[in-house]
């Protein structure tokens, strides 16, 4: 079946009315604000009209003046439709709502609609509805016909002669759809229980005579309105538009160039949320005598307008560029401006260039679409491609040029190549580049026309490798914690294969997996979620009493990932976790203050120097970390020189020297802050100290300044335990860190803390399991075997707590001194 053309269409609503229809019935409303859940007794009619309500409501969303509707109620107590005018009978039917576009009174009207006394016939109904919309369109033949009968089946009908309205409306091509109150429905599914024999009779004899029509369709009221909600993208045709293909220089050359007459039609189209106009309560005057109630229940339409303020408070340097002004002229008004006195700009890069007559210059184009050259399709960047997409035809009527536009596209095809193309839609319009593709369909060939961007407005960001480091004496390193090991590549290839969705789907008739993912059943949901919304505002009367319902499972298909891809992927995803030593991003600390002290900088905030050559260094080069600290804890702020505390320390600086190098927290305490005045209480020991960035989640010692943590828990007295196990594994962490040598006074100080602690507060086996996991991870790759060297020759005071030791001190060890000999051998 061809695609639907869009609007051109002429709906006939039939609404029974008949006593029936004003049978309660109790329906479930979606929660409310607190989760309750409420029920609302509605009439049988009032369900149908949901169904009518909404159907329109989507008609005056799309907003064409070619998609009409009309209403013709039976059942009524009046008559008034155009066969009984000339013909009589037809009574009870009355023609509600005249065919024409729809506004927001149509769906009024529909609301003031209420059960009679009189029973209709629905076959009486859809002769009239036929009868009028063939009138209405008697010169508009191309044009498609609807009807959508609402009935609960519980009034008699007349079936005599029910072949000739189904021959009739074949030969008008009418689409009957018939939404019946409570029908038997196997989709749904649902089955009404005692249904009495009027209806059932009803129901079979509807389901026959939709059965026969070539475009009718019957279904149960509650799977209809489900399907209102169901987004769906509606195929329509685009309205071909003219325009000339040219190659080649047409005026100067013309034997060696060409045209060819061509169209252009949509092939696809943004869908972008409606907007929400916004309203406000109408001012009124004293004197209109209106209480406070019906003062709030009128409201208007807010109207734009644009006024034109100067900011005193941004101004301009001698240069040119805009600058804040100072504190104190801040409190200045804004000052009005016309629009007659403002020159409009262009913006450009991070200035404006001004033009005073509106535009600048247009170029003196010419309308058509001009082929400036060839290239190989394989080398088209799809990510360019920007908006829509156009088709290209060759004009329809013109057998010629669908014979010339063929070839072209056909030898495309063959060499492989596509073209770029310029476009200007009309006589001195801006251009558009692109690109035309050709394709070649089942009975046509025609280009793919996408715009491309101009040269000037791509950006182009080149980065160095990320697995090339080089030191400063332009050494290539090969190990490092930047550069990902063989064990973390292999785990991250594991994970992405455990991701894949290709076969995460349901199974085809052959029993194979289908992809999950489908580009054609995906939706857009803010663009549906909206229309719901409003489509639910203007069929609903009160949206406390009945809220807008949850979202169709269609629109929230893809929202999570399927369990079986979850389940799959949950061993490749721990083990990534465990190889890259995964941990929760700390929250960013706000901003110290001045007068604060200063946190060192962590080991995380590495700055790289990649795949760059090494500089030279200056004479003037930047003191070291710890003359900048003797400087700043001199008494007088003079700097002096200071030693390093270990001879090791200038061959383990040199050994680790490259252009990742950053200062790191040392053995020496931070400078503090100026001293408070006398009369200002002293902070307390655990709210001196900021919060500290590197620190892992759930630890209370952080990496930036272990050892003052350390001994800052220890004073609580409850956090022993705590405080020992985090202190171990920030120095198993801190150890295989880049210049992890830099801190090695500072991390042996910690140990010898830790292990004095540990023999005083009977935490020795912590104390031995961590020398020994220290042992391991020093041992591990990359590790720091250095680092394990400096702690061998403190054997005497970083030892395992041997039986004797710990039983001096009162505790428990399983080591003998035999075994703390052969540990450290």
């Amino acid at each position: 079946m061809p695609a639907e053309r869009a609007g051109y269409t002429v709906t006939m609503f039939l609404v029974d009315l008949s006593p029936s229809m004003g049978t309660t019935r109790n329906v479930e409303l979606p929660p409310d604000a607190n989760g309750d859940q409420h029920t609302a007794e509605i009439t049988n009619l009032e369900y149908g009209l949901q169904f009518v309500k909404l159907k329109i409501q989507e008609m005056i969303y799309n907003g064409r003046k070619t998609d009409q509707c009309g209403v013709i109620v039976f059942g009524s107590e009046e008559t008034d439709n155009i066969v009984n005018e000339k013909n009589g009978g037809y009574e009870h039917v009355s023609e509600y709502i005249p065919i024409g576009q729809p506004n927001a009174s149509t769906l009024a009207k529909l609301d003031a609609l209420e059960p009679s006394s009189v029973a209709g016939d629905p076959i009486d109904a859809l002769v009239v509805a036929v009868e009028t919309q063939n009138t209405y369109l008697a010169s508009k033949k191309t044009w498609t016909r609807k009807v959508v009968l609402v009935t609960d089946g519980e009034s008699p009908m007349e079936t005599e002669d029910w072949e000739a309205i189904v021959q009739k409306m074949d030969t008008l091509d009418v689409w009957l759809t018939v939404v019946g109150v409570d029908f038997d429905d196997d989709e749904l599914p649902f089955y009404e229980e005692n249904k009495s024999s009027i209806k059932k009779a009803n129901e079979e004899f509807l389901t026959q005579f939709a059965s026969s029509l070539r475009t009718g369709i019957i279904g149960t009221c509650a799977l209809a309105l489900r399907e209102t909600t169901k987004p769906d993208i509606k195929q329509t045709k685009s309205t071909l538009m003219g325009t000339v293909l040219r190659l080649g220089d047409t005026d100067t050359r013309p034997e060696e160039a060409f045209e060819i007459n061509v169209k252009n039609s949509k092939c696809t189209a943004i869908a972008r949320a409606k907007s929400w106009k916004k309203f406000a309560m109408r001012p009124m005057d004293e004197e209109d005598g209106m209480d406070e109630e019906d003062r709030q229940a009128i409201y208007a339409e807010l109207k734009m307008r644009s006024e034109y303020h100067l900011d005193p408070n941004i101004g301009e340097d001698e240069d040119g560029v805009k600058m804040e002004v100072d504190e104190e002229d801040k409190t200045k008004a804004l000052e009005v401006v016309e629009k007659e006195q403002l020159i409009r700009g262009f913006k450009y890069g991070s200035t404006y260039a001004p033009c005073p007559d509106g535009q600048f210059p247009k170029l003196p184009t010419r309308k058509g679409i001009d082929i400036c050259g060839f290239f190989k399709a394989k080398n088209f960047r799809r990510e360019l491609s920007m908006g829509e997409i156009q088709y290209i035809w060759a004009d329809p009527g013109q057998p010629q040029q669908q014979v010339a536009l063929s070839s072209i596209v056909q030898a495309m095809i063959q060499k492989g190549y596509m073209a770029i193309a310029r476009w200007v839609t009309k006589d001195g319009m801006d251009p558009k580049m692109g690109v035309l593709s050709p394709v070649m369909f089942d009975k046509v060939e025609c280009f793919l026309w996408a715009q491309m961007p101009f040269a000037d407005d791509i950006r182009k960001y080149t980065f160095a490798s990320l697995d090339r480091l080089i030191n400063k004496r332009g050494e290539l390193i090969t190990e490092h914690p930047y550069i990902p090991t063989k064990e973390q590549q292999a785990a991250m290839d594991k994970f992405v294969d455990a991701m894949d969705l290709m076969e995460a789907g349901d199974k085809d008739e052959d029993g194979n997996r289908q992809p999950w993912f489908d580009t054609r059943l995906s939706y857009n949901p803010a663009v549906h979620r909206v229309k719901q919304a409003m489509f639910h505002c203007a069929v609903v009367t009160d949206i406390a009493t009945n809220p807008l319902p949850p979202p169709h499972p269609e629109l929230l298909k893809y929202f999570d990932p399927p369990k079986r891809v979850l389940k799959y992927a949950k061993d490749a995803i721990e083990e990534c976790q465990a190889t890259f030593k995964v941990r929760q991003v700390p929250k960013r600390v706000a901003k110290q203050r001045k007068d604060g002290h200063v946190h060192a900088r962590y080991d995380d905030d590495e700055m790289l120097l990649l795949d760059k050559k090494p500089t030279t260094k200056t004479q003037g080069a930047t003191q070291s970390p710890t003359q900048t600290r003797s400087a700043q804890s001199s008494p007088k702020g003079k700097a002096k020189e200071t030693k390093p505390p270990d001879s090791e320390t200038e061959d383990d600086e040199s050994d680790g020297e490259m252009l990742l190098d950053r200062a790191a927290p040392f053995k020496a305490e931070h400078p503090a802050a100026k001293k408070p005045p006398s009369n200002h209480p002293l902070p307390t020991p655990a709210r001196s100290m900021s919060p500290d960035p590197g620190r892992a989640p759930g630890r209370i010692i952080g990496a930036a300044f272990p050892l003052k943590d350390f001994r800052q828990n220890l004073e609580s007295g409850d956090l022993v335990t705590k405080a020992v196990e985090d202190l171990g594994e920030v120095i198993k962490e801190i150890v295989v860190k880049p210049f992890a040598m830099r801190r090695k006074a500072e991390l042996l100080e910690c140990m010898e803390a830790l292990r004095e602690t540990c023999l005083k507060e009977d935490e020795i086996d912590a104390w031995n399991s961590f020398l020994k996991g220290l042992k391991t991870v020093c041992a591990s790759s990359p590790g720091n075997s250095a680092f394990w060297s400096a702690v061998q020759t403190h054997n005497e005071t970083l030892s395992l707590i041997t039986k004797a030791e710990a039983k001096e001190h009162g505790g428990l060890s399983l080591i003998l001194a035999s075994e703390a000999e052969e540990f450290f051998s």
